[in-house]
């Protein structure tokens, strides 16, 4: 089978289309046929040598797909209602980049209802990416006021229609007037971040009550401001490094505010933990998709062969949702 690998750690001219053989079933797996993969910041960064794949797992680039099942392992459960034909969405540990992977039959889930086979490749990681994070973790509640940083982005777009969806205020960051027209298409209050001082415009829109969850794909660079703005018993949530790892904190102002710091992680959990993330997915968000409220947002499709290309536009930051690659 064809798959995207590096030659060595560096930019989108490191990957390559290669023959390799393909995956073994296991016990519990659930063998795919790929429609389509979703790329992810998580691939920037294994592509760039910072994110090693998780020990035993494939260095084939690609954290979620959707397909069609093509068989299933002699240790899938009956009451996990997977059938051979059945269109399908997985969360990998990696191996998407291909045209056909092997997933835990507990990270695999139907493709909702009404949501086409290829667009559905930009829901798996993002779904349980926003889900984990803010309602799982940060333990949002209705009426909450969220904070979303990169409002466009693969994660962005989803994080506003699903913190809508369930229930939240929403605010966000972006960076030119064209991306702030389509976040506030999805829902959002937006702010300027090259034109205006966050801190204070969430301040003036929530009447100086401040951010009750901020999600976070900045790191370092934001964090003093992050827990500005954020309000009594707030809860900071980081999920990306793009600013840097190291920052200072005054733990003083965190303890005054009754606030909560949490940093995670998607690909490096447990596979235990991924599979009650995906059946929570399935549980709260699938019927918000099913419904219509939330969607996948695809900016661009690439064919596999021009994995390179689609990294290269992906870098550019000029996307607005999900890139795809189809093999």
């Amino acid at each position: 089978m064809r798959a995207v690998l590096e030659t060595t750690p560096g930019g989108p001219e490191v990957l390559t289309v290669t023959e390799v053989p393909a995956p073994e079933l296991t016990p519990d797996g659930v063998r795919i046929r790929v429609r389509a993969a979703g790329i992810n910041r998580a691939d920037v960064m294994q592509r760039l040598g910072r994110y090693p794949v998780p020990p035993g797992a494939s260095k084939i680039f690609g954290l979620e797909v959707s397909g069609t099942v093509t068989e299933l392992g002699p240790e899938v459960p009956e009451d996990a209602g997977l059938a051979v034909g059945d269109e399908v969405v997985a969360l990998l540990d990696s191996g998407g980049y291909a045209d056909e992977v092997v997933a835990p039959a507990a990270q695999v889930l139907p493709v909702p209802d009404g949501v086409d086979l290829e667009a559905a490749a930009g829901l798996p990681e993002v779904c349980a990416t926003v889900f984990s994070n803010v309602f799982m973790a940060a333990a949002a509640r209705e009426g909450e006021v969220v904070l979303i940083h990169g409002g466009t982005g693969g994660i962005g777009t989803n994080a506003i229609q699903m913190c809508r969806a369930l229930g939240l205020r929403v605010l966000t960051t972006v960076g030119s007037p064209e991306k702030a027209a389509a976040a506030r298409e999805l829902g959002a209050e937006t702010i300027d971040y090259r034109a205006e001082d966050f801190v204070e415009r969430v301040r003036e829109l929530t009447d100086g009550h401040g951010a009750d969850i901020v999600l976070d794909v900045v790191g370092a660079m934001y964090l003093e401001r992050n827990l500005d703005a954020l309000a009594v018993n707030g809860r900071l949530v980081v999920i990306g490094l793009q600013g840097g790892r190291k920052g200072e904190l005054d733990l003083g102002k965190l303890m005054a505010k009754r606030a909560a710091v949490i940093g995670t992680t998607l690909r490096s959990r447990p596979a235990g933990e991924k599979a009650r993330i995906m059946a929570a997915v399935g549980e709260h968000v699938w019927p918000q998709v099913a419904a219509g409220r939330i969607a996948p947002v695809v900016n661009r499709t690439f064919p596999l062969e021009e994995a390179a290309q689609a990294h290269e536009y992906f870098d550019s930051g000029t996307h607005i949702g999900k890139v795809l690659l189809v093999p």
